[in-house]
């Protein structure tokens, strides 16, 4: 169950559960802030909590704010779009043939039939990166379920408001964002490793931390390039 609090203009999403202490976050790429909460804890508490860490709040969604965004797509060619952290520079080819694309060098190459308008071929690229990234995300699983001795159930992939993936442990599930196909693998991996190190603790506490640093040291480093990068904007959602 969520329960909503409001800090002025700020509103705080918190989640209680069966834990011990409270755990503070501030999602990209929208700056949406969560507080998981233990069970029995006065609403009243966790508000104060909040107020505490009102500063750090601030000051994380003002680096959110500050991040790159990326310009509404409208499908022209030589529009930039990305894959796998590389920039591409659009050709729309219109044929009498299946929808596809395919990459050329420094070129993606979109093949539409002739007329097909924005929502279209938002909706053949978008398909495609979803093929792309769940082929790249299979391997990666099976590479770090060894590591971690955990087990996946089922993953999946799509689009997402606040978060870059997200892990049930119950039901060994994750899913992952639509936008990750964009950026550098390195990105890619850590946010696999980091929804697979939810299985083994689900929460954003002191172990996910030491887990973290065990497993992949670098993940810090990982995290705030992935943060640097441009985000899509907002008109198109996620």
């Amino acid at each position: 169950m969520v329960t909503r609090i409001s800090l002025g203009d700020i509103e705080v999403d918190v989640v209680q559960k069966g834990i011990k202490n409270l755990h503070l976050s501030v999602h990209p790429p929208t700056g949406k802030v969560r507080i998981a909460a233990p069970l029995r804890m006065e609403v009243d508490t966790i508000r104060v909590f909040a107020i505490s860490k009102l500063g750090w709040i601030k000051k994380q969604q003002e680096k959110l704010r500050c991040q790159e965004r990326e310009a509404p797509r409208e499908y022209l060619d030589r529009e930039s779009h990305y894959y796998r952290g590389k920039r591409y520079l659009l050709k729309v080819v219109e044929n009498e043939a299946a929808p596809r694309v395919e990459l050329k060098h420094a070129t993606m190459v979109l093949h539409v039939r002739p007329g097909a308008d924005g929502d279209k071929k938002q909706s053949v690229i978008d398909e495609w990166y979803r093929r792309q990234l769940k082929d790249e995300i299979q391997p990666l699983i099976a590479k770090w379920q060894r590591h971690l001795g955990v087990r996946v159930e089922r993953f999946g992939v799509r689009k997402m408001k606040t978060m870059w993936g997200s892990c049930s442990p119950k039901t060994k599930a994750i899913l992952l964002n639509l936008e990750l196909a964009k950026k550098p693998p390195t990105c890619l991996e850590y946010i696999v490793v980091h929804e697979l190190v939810h299985l083994l603790e689900p929460t954003h506490n002191s172990r996910f931390v030491a887990l973290m640093d065990r497993f992949m040291p670098q993940w810090r480093f990982h995290r705030e390039e992935l943060n640097r990068l441009p985000v899509r904007h907002e008109r198109w959602g996620y």
